[in-house]
């Protein structure tokens, strides 16, 4: 039977677009109806196109994606999903932004060995810049707040009358939600303000 080349293509969001990943494909002699497009996050694998994928690629098929993200994000998806592909059914991978990582080209012990070395550091790397990213994300939040710096939306201003209702209410005048619905707020936000008004 003859070996078949798949191109394999995800985009993480609606507002990305698929169509450079494609093109990437079409000129490596990916055709058309071999390429599988994804449009949904790569946070897990639970993904019915690669799934599709996986099931149609067998011993001495290519797989073809631009980068070795596209397989997943994180060290231990990218190395399991290699291991897959490449050991479980023997099929070639090729990273079009990284050759080392061509198994196609390397089909002796030694390139195969090499990839797999390189595919671990890089796969390493990218995930420690990653988690390097997120804690400078959070040590800025941390050093902004002690600032004094508010996040999230802004609190909505309390109506002028809003202590005259509050007064009717704790007088047992008029309910929450009466209070809540004169002054054009939902009764959780009316409480919620005579709560903070009654510890300051």
């Amino acid at each position: 039977m003859k070996n078949s080349t798949f191109g394999y293509v995800r985009i993480s969001s609606k507002d990305q677009n698929e169509i450079r990943q494609i093109l990437a494909m079409r000129e490596y002699g990916v055709a058309d109806p071999f390429i599988f497009v994804e449009k949904q996050s790569g946070k897990d694998f639970d993904r019915p196109q690669y799934k599709k994928l996986l099931s149609r690629l067998k011993c001495g098929d290519t797989l073809v994606i631009k980068s070795i993200d596209r397989l997943g994000r994180n060290y231990n998806e990218i190395i399991d999903q290699w291991r897959i592909i490449t050991k479980e059914k023997k099929a070639s991978i090729v990273v079009l932004d990284m050759p080392l990582l061509d198994t196609h080209q390397g089909r002796d012990l030694t390139g195969t060995v090499i990839a797999d070395i390189v595919l671990q550091l890089l796969s390493y790397v990218a995930e420690t810049e990653r988690e390097f990213i997120k804690r400078r994300q959070a040590e800025g939040i941390a050093a902004a707040k002690a600032m004094g710096v508010k996040f999230g939306p802004k609190p909505k201003p309390k109506p002028k009358n809003f202590r005259l209702y509050a007064k009717a209410w704790e007088r047992k005048e008029i309910s929450a939600r009466q209070a809540a619905k004169r002054l054009n707020i939902c009764h959780k936000t009316f409480l919620k303000w005579v709560r903070a008004e009654k510890e300051t």
